[in-house]
């Protein structure tokens, strides 16, 4: 009998709780009630549910008790829910508490998903957002252009120093260098994305919060920058040895020292770049999401080669004079990394990504060595590659890098991270057509940084030959290959990024701190594998003059 009972309890929780809405999406109240959702009379029918659910839970739990079941079988078979419950406070209250927490949107109201995870396609496509297309292009085309030719600059930088003496005698260099170009990705890039969305939100407007956030989030990137450079050049000494079967002392204390110095110094002079940028968008009310991780991508590449170089090459001239000073560098940097950690602890607005913040960008310095080991092979068979290879991780990361921080923006303004979500995954497979071709103001940025691609790319190779910069000529069938190979990279990126940011979001972590370093290390990832196999087809079909090492 109590059996049946318990059963017969169960299935009526279950009828009750499968009226619960299944996705989330925002829609316009001045619009009329999205049909079956949002209205007053489904709130109050809603509250009655839930009234009646956790009556039935405590005659569930009574029952249990009384027939000397345990009594988690009550809390296992109806779960309360705490939302409905607010929601069910007041009848003037219930309409409201629909709405995202700190939106400030009075007319929108948000659907919040209860049983079956978020339909992903529904959820890119209502974001709010009133840019026009026009709006987008004309403040990421400026930034755009400069960051290319920063990039550019990073190339002729690369294609002049891979003939000195540490690249040619220390080839693991080579294994560095997307590790540490793919820092402006992991700390420079992801700091103006945090930045911008804090912006955004009115954040730094007062001048004493705004300096314990600016204090706070330069300690973490010189915390992060030390950790991933001393783990750079772990990975590159390793992956160097594995081919060769032997260990040079010297050589490995070298990459050391060249990497912690390198990312210390180039993170700690663009993250104060990225600050002004901020401050001086906000000052000219231009919206951060799409300046501020352009400039950084721009200054990112050529700050930090120009640093690898330089550096690399006097340590390079100290092997067998100056021991000490290799040494010396690790250990200075190595003593600063606690004060930078305890900084950051204390720091409110660093406390969080201190301590959950590593696995995205060693992640994403792992992914990039491999980027750096499939360099290493192709540098030593076409010198032409060089001169490209920071060109189109550079462009492939800004694009995306401003796509994920404008999605992470909206999902902010619409409500906390995970906030009011039973169940975190992504419902449906994202659709690639409404990414790019959808009404929402996700697809129009969409396409704008798409159709930014060929004609920026163009503007940059042309550059590079004009200047006679590199080993390769130009011609139809290069053109064809590396506009294909940058297209395709960046289309893959944007896709990935609308499937990325929200799922990050909706898991409870922020987008600003986890998506862009996973994003660029992925794009340098790609972008060198299809510029490889670019320059090998270029050599099967028969294009064998200097750009492909005949």
């Amino acid at each position: 009998m109590g059996d049946s009972t318990t059963e017969g309890l169960r299935q009526r929780t279950k009828q009750i709780t499968s009226g619960m809405v299944p996705r989330i999406m925002t829609y316009p109240e001045n619009e009329g009630p999205l049909p079956g959702t949002s209205t007053e009379a489904d709130t109050t029918e809603l509250c009655e549910l839930t009234n009646g659910k956790n009556n039935i839970r405590d005659a569930v739990s009574g029952h249990a008790r009384a027939n000397g079941v345990a009594g988690n079988i009550a809390e296992s078979s109806v779960d309360r829910e705490p939302d409905h419950e607010e929601e069910c406070s007041g009848a003037e209250d219930d309409h409201q508490s629909l709405l995202p927490s700190g939106s400030g949107r009075d007319n929108e109201v948000t659907i919040v998903d209860e049983r079956d995870g978020l339909n992903i396609n529904a959820l890119i496509q209502s974001l709010p957002g009133e840019e026009s297309s026009l709006s987008i292009i004309s403040q990421v085309s400026l930034p755009f252009i400069i960051a290319g030719y920063g990039t550019v600059g990073a190339g002729m930088v690369l294609d002049i120093v891979q003939h000195w003496a540490v690249f040619t005698q220390v080839k693991e260099i080579f294994i560095l260098v997307p590790a540490l170009l793919g820092l402006k990705g992991n700390l420079e890039m992801t700091l103006a994305s945090r930045l911008s969305t804090q912006a955004n939100l009115g954040h730094m407007d007062s001048r004493k919060e705004l300096l314990k956030m600016v204090g706070g989030n330069l300690s973490l990137i010189q915390a992060q920058a030390i950790v991933v450079g001393f783990l750079s050049s772990i990975t590159a000494m390793v992956l160097g040895w594995i081919p060769k079967g032997e260990f040079n002392i010297h050589h490995g204390l070298l990459l050391c020292a060249c990497s912690v110095f390198t990312a210390a110094l180039a993170s700690l002079i663009l993250g104060v770049i990225m600050v002004l940028v901020v401050l001086l968008s906000r000052y000219f009310k231009i919206n951060p999401d799409n300046v501020a991780t352009p400039i950084a991508a721009s200054l990112g590449d050529l700050v930090t080669l120009s640093i690898l170089a330089w550096v690399g090459n006097l340590l390079y001239a100290a092997i067998g004079k100056q021991l000490w000073l290799a040494p010396t560098i690790i250990v200075f940097f190595l003593v600063l990394l606690p004060l930078w950690v305890v900084i950051c602890v204390k720091n409110k607005y660093t406390n969080d990504v201190i301590h959950s913040g590593w696995v995205p960008v060693l992640s994403a310095m792992l992914i990039s060595s491999l980027g750096g080991l499939i360099l290493d092979y192709t540098v030593a068979n076409y010198d032409g590659i060089a001169v490209f290879q920071p060109v189109i991780n550079g462009v492939g990361g800004n694009l995306v890098a401003v796509h994920a921080s404008r999605i992470s923006t909206s999902l902010h303004i619409s409500g906390r991270p995970g906030d009011r979500i039973r169940d975190g995954r992504l419902k449906g497979c994202l659709n690639i057509f409404k990414v790019f071709f959808g009404s929402g103001v996700h697809a129009r940025a969409a396409r704008v940084l798409t159709v930014l691609v060929v004609p920026g790319h163009l503007l940059f190779s042309f550059t590079i030959f004009y200047l006679k910069a590199g080993h390769t000529s130009s011609s139809f069938l290069f053109q064809t290959f590396y506009l294909t190979a940058a297209l395709l990279q960046v289309i893959l990126l944007i896709y990935i990024a609308s499937w990325m940011v929200p799922l990050i979001w909706a898991k409870g972590a922020d987008p600003d701190n986890v998506a862009i370093p996973y994003l660029t290390a992925i794009g340098d990832l790609l972008g060198t594998a299809f510029l490889a196999l670019a320059f090998h087809f270029m050599y099967l079909l028969g294009d064998r003059d200097a750009d492909v090492s005949d």
